[in-house]
């Protein structure tokens, strides 16, 4: 059983891989406002999975402790999602409102597939 650190880890080294073809696509196509918005919105996603795993993490502690669990921040990441779209929203010129929606989810995108891709192996 992977803990979740581990997850986290591998997620992050793929989240950067893309970020990094996010950035070529950038520099290199006339789509320089789709890529800035899955750019943005890959940040605000990573953000969030930080989020979830450190509560995840402290909730776990807590459960073990036999204390009452805290919250799992979903108003924080809720937050989070909301102030990318404002950003994209107030700086349409720089920013695509849709490709920085998708952004956002990406790292959930890479999570699930990741869990697929381990219990295939099983």
């Amino acid at each position: 059983m992977q803990t979740l650190q581990e997850v986290h880890n591998r997620q992050r080294k793929a989240l950067f891989f893309l970020l990094a073809l996010f950035v070529i696509g950038w520099g290199f196509t006339n789509f320089q406002t789709v890529f800035a918005g899955l750019i943005l919105g890959s940040l605000f996603g990573l953000y969030n999975f930080w989020i979830l795993v450190r509560r995840m993490e402290r909730f776990d502690q807590k459960v073990t402790e036999g204390k009452r669990g805290v919250s799992l921040g979903t108003g924080m990441r809720f937050a989070s999602g909301v102030a990318a779209a404002a950003i994209a929203i107030g700086l349409p010129k720089y920013f695509d409102l849709n490709s920085t929606v998708v952004g956002v989810m990406v790292p959930y995108i890479l999570l699930l597939a990741d869990r697929i891709i381990f219990h295939a192996k099983k």
